[in-house]
């Protein structure tokens, strides 16, 4: 991992591990190889602040953080962060049916189009799990 010395803080090793945890190496891996001059700043940033400092918190379990995640990165419409988050729901004990569920509530509460969106990317994101379980 090639980041610049200013990611090692305590916060960012924080966030660093629990980011690990619930995205998995192979993402945090491709996201920070990918810093450079320009990106350093916002990697920094989400690494310490979403991840060590919100997500590190005590208050709510992982699950319903990644719950509450899918429901307003659907409510947004944001389909590549839901792909991610889902992968990432998986890890911390959310079911499809739960995240079909969460989806169903955004319809009814956000718009129709931003559910069916975020419902192909889980297919999708639902279909590639499956097919690397299998070893296709």
């Amino acid at each position: 991992m090639n980041t610049p010395a200013d990611f090692d803080t305590e916060l960012f090793n924080k966030g660093l591990a629990i980011r690990r945890e619930v995205l998995g190496n192979a993402h945090v891996d491709r996201s920070l190889a990918a810093v450079d001059e320009f990106t350093a700043p916002i990697q920094k940033l989400v690494t310490e602040w979403c991840w060590g400092e919100i997500w590190g918190r005590p208050g709510l379990p992982r699950k319903t953080r990644s719950l509450m995640n899918l429901s307003m990165l659907a409510a947004l419409n944001r389909p590549h962060e839901v792909k991610l988050h889902v992968r990432g729901a998986l890890n911390n004990g959310v079911t499809r049916e739960e995240i079909q569920e969460v989806l169903m509530q955004v319809a009814i509460y956000c718009g129709v189009p931003a559910a069916l969106d975020s419902m192909r990317v889980c297919v999708e994101t639902f279909r590639e799990i499956d097919a690397a379980a299998a070893g296709e």
